[in-house]
């Protein structure tokens, strides 16, 4: 698997997957809070998206899912710091090496 980056309103954005179920969501949540232990602290279900809220390395990223835009992962606040930026690609990176 590999990830596309994207600028998203000044932030780094990793999409994981762009065409995916909500079953690969729950497994890249799942490997989050396995493998890296991080832990959800807000998560907001929608009908279409899901928002999922973590601090990663003293960052706050979102573990985000749509049903037209797939998986992505990005910092919390919009004017991210280098710092928000640099954890999101740690984090998609490890995520590519996983076989999902």
């Amino acid at each position: 698997m590999s990830y596309q980056l994207k600028t998203k309103s000044g932030a780094t954005e990793a999409v994981i997957d762009d065409n995916c179920g909500i079953s690969k969501f729950y497994a890249i949540a799942h490997t989050l809070s396995e493998n890296l232990q991080v832990i959800f602290m807000n998560q907001v279900d929608d009908t279409e998206t899901l928002n999922w809220d973590f601090k990663y390395k003293e960052q706050m990223l979102t573990l985000h899912y749509n049903i037209f835009e797939g998986v992505s992962i990005y910092p919390q606040q919009i004017k991210s710091k280098q710092t928000d930026d640099m954890a999101v690609l740690e984090v998609a990176h490890f995520l590519e090496r996983q076989a999902y």
